[in-house]
């Protein structure tokens, strides 16, 4: 009872955090560390929901959880279960669903960017004006990234046409950055979050916020190389274009006017978060999520 307790204290404090945490403008000041920050307590909940779970059912053993689940199972084999079994039962499935829906999501944005690359081969062309890209004619100003071990990147014609040489090089730089760091990998588990809970609002919120920090991390990656103004120049000449199924974009959200504006916002000189919160942040995390972990594993 004693893990239960503990794991329900963490639930309820992953809970209350994550709907100020979705709007809170501070981690824009530090995208990577509030990006790490979602990981850890999007790791923490679904722990906690499996362990709490697994700790009421577990209860009458009175042992830590992977000792007492042993027993469980012994006992199962041999018939001799009781009511609480139910709760097992339950979290062992809600574990399952949820890794088959990330093992679902992965597969089915896999097929998507297959086909993608597919069709690019067949009608994108290189031009020397944009090195490392492909680029399609249309006459939209949109640009995206088609991630995977060898990334592409994929701008319009339009795009050629609309920006300078240097919101070009910003806008390369914001995409490269996408392939580069893999951040579809980030948003990958917050995508089977809500397809596995499409109906809670909260989840959503979370990862729409995770999405705006990918975004703002690859805006402070190309910022750094090729400056902060012409990134977001570019920005504003982009048209409200969503970008392709599986596809990281300069509007990756579906051109959300807010998204767009708070990188503006942010482009035009928010000051980063000073390194001893930063460390704050990551450390508080660490102590959140190896609180389920340490009930789950010893």
């Amino acid at each position: 009872m004693n893990a239960a307790l503990h794991l329900v204290a963490t639930l309820a404090l992953c809970t209350v955090v994550a709907g100020p945490l979705a709007g809170a403008r501070w981690v824009w000041r530090a995208p990577r560390t509030g990006i790490l920050l979602w990981q850890m307590l999007g790791l923490t909940w679904v722990m906690s929901v499996v362990g709490l779970l697994l700790a009421l059912g577990l209860a009458p053993y009175d042992a830590p959880i992977p000792v007492a689940l042993g027993r469980w199972v012994a006992d199962a084999v041999r018939g001799d279960v009781t009511p609480l079994a139910v709760l097992v039962v339950l979290g062992l499935l809600s574990a399952l669903d949820l890794l088959i829906g990330l093992l679902w999501t992965w597969w089915s944005v896999l097929r998507v960017r297959r086909r993608h690359r597919d069709v690019l081969a067949l009608v994108a062309r290189r031009d020397d004006a944009a090195p490392g890209a492909l680029v399609l004619d249309h006459p939209h100003v949109v640009a995206y990234c088609v991630p995977s071990a060898r990334s592409v990147v994929v701008l319009s014609s339009g795009a050629l046409t609309a920006l300078t040489k240097d919101q070009l090089d910003a806008v390369l730089g914001h995409e490269h950055a996408h392939g580069r760091e893999r951040h579809d990998l980030v948003l990958l588990p917050f995508s089977a979050l809500c397809a596995v809970l499409p109906k809670v609002r909260l989840v959503r919120s979370v990862a729409q916020a995770v999405a705006l920090l990918v975004e703002m991390r690859a805006d402070e990656s190309a910022s750094l190389r090729h400056g902060a103004v012409p990134l977001a120049a570019a920005l504003r000449r982009f048209s409200a274009v969503r970008p392709p199924e599986g596809a990281l974009g300069a509007v990756a959200l579906g051109a959300a006017d807010i998204a767009v504006e708070a990188r503006l916002d942010r482009l035009a000189g928010l000051p980063p978060l000073p390194p001893v919160l930063r460390w704050s942040v990551l450390v508080a995390g660490l102590v959140l999520v190896s609180t389920p972990a340490s009930f789950l594993v010893f």
